[in-house]
């Protein structure tokens, strides 16, 4: 089949589409705009494969849309191009508007045009598959209580309210023109390949500078940690296996506080690294606690009893033996985290629009 994949230079776009062309004899065209947080060396073991091709494409321009869709035929969209951090989405709202919102309803638009005009047989194996987030649900202030594929939306940024606007997008698609579509709502990723200014990799790598360890508020937001290896195979699952117009939640059955995960990395850079910074005899004198983010979520945390019954994924890793393999990848990647934070790591440009 041929797959369409949206923001496959991102982290979690990338660790799929290393799944796809490492597992399987599928197509891959990878369509991304190649912003700050893309990385092209993140798929640097696949990238000379024949069953890979790299566009670089804004999904704003619907023009390039068309003819994309028109010269790879696509069997199989995975929607995954998106702004996604919080902190920049309350600095800067709009960009998270027009790509998470206005590029989602290009992509969607278009999809469904090519699909009316797909001959029978290939257009009910299609399939759009959007790749949400457990941040649409709002948050949980309960302990015992789990979002569910039900959950009322309840969007607490503009982050949040950008991507439950795309999901309600992608339903509404599928109802009034019956394009099928499935869309899957995840818990926070970690693993390689990360860009540095998410939580984890910022934290490894600012403790492995001798820099503060900047921790919102106290500490106690909670949050259901995804390994990214099990999050690329849970998605392929869904878009091969999956069953359209449903949702499934994917979660990790990792629930930790922000000070249990910082901690945590302080305890394993401690134990591995011989040579730390000057200034630092324990990682954790690093850590500082700094004002709270304006409207920041207490509690994430997914059922994902719908993904495990009906399709049978459940998560490989625990988070301790996925951040153990993260830390270590970064222990051992610094060439990739250095040109990443030198803003070299996209010098190649691919089928540029």
């Amino acid at each position: 089949m041929n797959f369409l994949i949206t923001g496959g230079a991102g982290f979690i776009g990338s660790a799929v589409i290393r799944y796809i062309i490492t597992n399987t004899n599928h197509r891959v065209c990878n369509v991304d705009k190649l912003t700050y947080a893309a990385n092209l060396d993140s798929l640097e073991e696949i990238s000379s494969s024949e069953q890979y091709q790299l566009m670089k494409i804004d999904i704003c321009n619907r023009a390039a849309l068309e003819v994309l869709f028109e010269e790879f035929q696509p069997d199989i969209i995975m929607h995954l191009a998106a702004e996604s951090h919080v902190d920049r989405s309350i600095d800067g709202p709009a960009d998270f508007i027009q790509t998470n919102i206005v590029g989602t309803f290009n992509l969607l638009d278009v999809a469904k045009n090519y699909w009316c005009r797909l001959e029978s047989k290939k257009k009910s194996g299609f399939l759009f598959h959007h790749i949400s987030t457990d941040e649409v649900y709002g948050d949980l202030h309960g302990t015992n209580d789990l979002f569910v594929e039900t959950t009322p939306y309840a969007p607490s940024s503009p982050y949040s309210a950008s991507k439950a606007s795309s999901d309600h997008l992608v339903r509404a698609w599928n109802r009034t023109y019956g394009i099928p579509v499935i869309v899957t709502n995840c818990s926070n990723n970690y693993g390689p390949y990360q860009f540095p200014e998410k939580l984890i990799p910022h934290m490894i790598l600012n403790a492995l500078k001798g820099e503060d360890l900047p921790i919102y508020g106290d500490g106690s937001q909670i949050r259901d940690w995804l390994y990214v290896d099990d999050h690329a195979r849970a998605l392929y699952l869904v878009a091969t296996k999956g069953k359209s117009g449903e949702t499934y939640n994917i979660g990790g059955h990792n629930e930790k506080t922000n000070l249990n995960v910082v901690n945590a990395i302080c305890d394993f850079l401690n134990e591995k690294v011989s040579e730390k910074p000057t200034n630092v005899t324990d990682f954790k004198q690093l850590i500082k606690f700094v004002k709270d983010r304006p409207g920041h979520d207490v509690r994430y945390a997914i059922n994902a009893n719908k993904i495990k019954n009906e399709l049978g994924w459940v998560p490989e890793e625990s988070f301790e033996t996925g951040l153990e393999k993260t830390i270590k990848w970064y222990l051992e990647n610094t060439t990739w985290w250095k040109r990443v934070l030198s803003g070299d790591s996209n010098l190649e440009r691919v089928g540029d629009e």
